[in-house]
This record gives structure tokens, sequence and C-alpha cells, in this order.
């Protein structure tokens, strides 16, 4: 089975940029870079992965695209431009010289405006992507997901992917919102979602796969077998389960389906979407 981490980060760690990290996360205060992460694939045979941005500036881009450049292992980056410039088509034309470019992602989770992502500008960034190729991730609490459906409503030609199930809030148990929301997007085949992040969602110190199964089942139903990937979402994972805590959890759940099916979800679908 050939596995491909859809959704992880690297960094070097300052106090500016990184001042999410709270102080129950210290573990994730330090720098993550790829020779550590390679050693940790080694380890639980992940072939490859797609970086994924965490500073929304175009320095950031150069980071991550110079770690890919210089690592055979990361297949893909998902940068960062501002989609409500007026000069986005000109950024896209320039990103198109690094073929590992995939596509872009903005941090719509922390916006004040809980649906920038359908002011006239944005949607505009969003129309251009699909004319260079580029896929977009939606990185949303749940209390946008609403807004995540309308956008993908206008751009059914547009490769979309919900980050980390669209973050339910595993830790209190709440689930029948999300759920309805979640089921909303099953018709709309451009849409993937990435089972990734679940476990910073929990409880950090007492979660197991049952845990997780009601959130994954509805994941599944909604999406089927062709439209998830997985993701470790490391170093960000760390804070509450290990790498191979993480993907045992996984793991043990897909080991009920075919074996076509967790070849799609463990490295085949991203290979797809991201056109690894």
């Amino acid at each position: 089975m050939k596995i491909i981490d859809s959704h992880q980060h690297f960094w070097n760690y300052n106090t500016k940029d990184f001042d999410w990290i709270t102080d129950e996360m210290s573990v994730i205060r330090k720098d993550f870079l790829p020779n550590e992460l390679q050693s940790v694939y080694q380890n639980n045979n992940v072939e490859g992965c797609v970086g994924v941005q965490v500073n929304q500036t175009e320095e950031e881009n150069t980071f991550q695209l110079h770690n890919a450049n210089s690592f055979d292992f990361i297949k893909g980056v998902v940068g960062w431009v501002d989609l409500q410039s007026d000069s986005v088509e000109k950024q896209l034309q320039y990103y198109q010289q690094f073929e590992k470019m995939k596509g872009f992602r903005h941090i719509l989770q922390g916006e004040k405006d809980r649906a920038l992502m359908l002011k006239p500008a944005f949607k505009n960034g969003i129309s251009l992507l699909n004319n260079y190729n580029y896929t977009y991730d939606i990185l949303i609490f749940p209390d946008q997901s609403r807004h995540a459906l309308e956008l993908v409503k206008i751009f059914p030609d547009q490769k979309f992917v919900i980050d980390h199930l669209a973050k339910p809030y595993i830790k209190s148990g709440e689930i029948e919102q999300w759920k309805n929301d979640m089921e909303q997007f099953r018709q709309h085949e451009n849409v993937y979602c990435k089972i990734s992040g679940m476990v910073t969602e929990a409880d950090w110190k007492h979660h197991s796969l049952q845990t997780f199964k009601p959130y994954l089942d509805v994941v599944i139903n909604a999406f089927g077998t062709d439209r998830i990937m997985f993701g470790s979402d490391w170093p960000v994972c760390l804070v509450a389960a290990s790498y191979e805590k993480m993907l045992g959890i996984v793991k043990d759940y897909f080991s009920a389906f075919s074996k076509e099916e967790q070849d799609e979800f463990f490295g085949l679908n991203a290979i797809a979407f991201y056109n690894l």
C-alpha cells in the first residue's frame, strides 16, 4: 500500500508568526524541517507528502518550495496567494514555473468575517485557479460550512478539498449539525475531504478509535472512498498523539475496507487530486 500524507507542515519557529501555539502546545514550539519528517516516514512506510502553508506570505511559498525541491519525498506544495488582490492572476502565472506548486489555501478559520470566501474579490481569485490547474484547500470551522457549500456550488469545475473534516467539535461530542452540513457536500463531486487533524479536535489525553468512528462514518457516507485522503497534520498532531498512534487510528478503521478502498484513501486519491 502506497501511503501519501496529504497534509503536513514545515516551519522555522518564532514567537511572532506562531503566536497560535499556546503554552499547552509547547511540544511544537520548535523547528520542524524535512530531515525529521523523513525519518518519521521511513519508520511508518510513508512514501511521500504534500506540504501545506502555515503563514500567509510569499516568503512562505519560497520556503516550502525550497523544501520540496530539496527532498524528493515532498511531492507537492499547497501555498498561499492573496486571492483578493488585483494582481492575483500575475501571482498564479508566476507560480506556474514551479512544478511542485499544486494549489493554494487561505486560513479562513481565523477570519473575523466568517463569510470572507463569498466576497466578490475572493471569488474572483477562486475563479482563476482552475485555469492554471490549481487546487484549493478549504480550512474552516463548522460554523463556516454553509458558506463553503455556497462557494463550491458556484465553482463546480474547481477542485476543492476540505481540511481536517471541517474541524468538528469532537471533544464535546457535538456531531448533529456538523453531520448535516457534511452530508450537503455529497452531491458536489469536485469536493474532497481530508481525514486529518482529528486528534487535535478531541481530548488530547483520552481518545481512541471509538472516539473518532462516528465522525469517520459521516465522512465516508458523505464523500465515499474515492473523495477522501489521509493527512497527518504533522507536527500539529504531536500535541495529542505520536505519528504512529495517529496513523494507527485510521489504519484500524480502514482495516475493514477492501484493499482497493484502502489504496484510494491512503494514497491514490491524493495523487489524483494534487496531480502528484
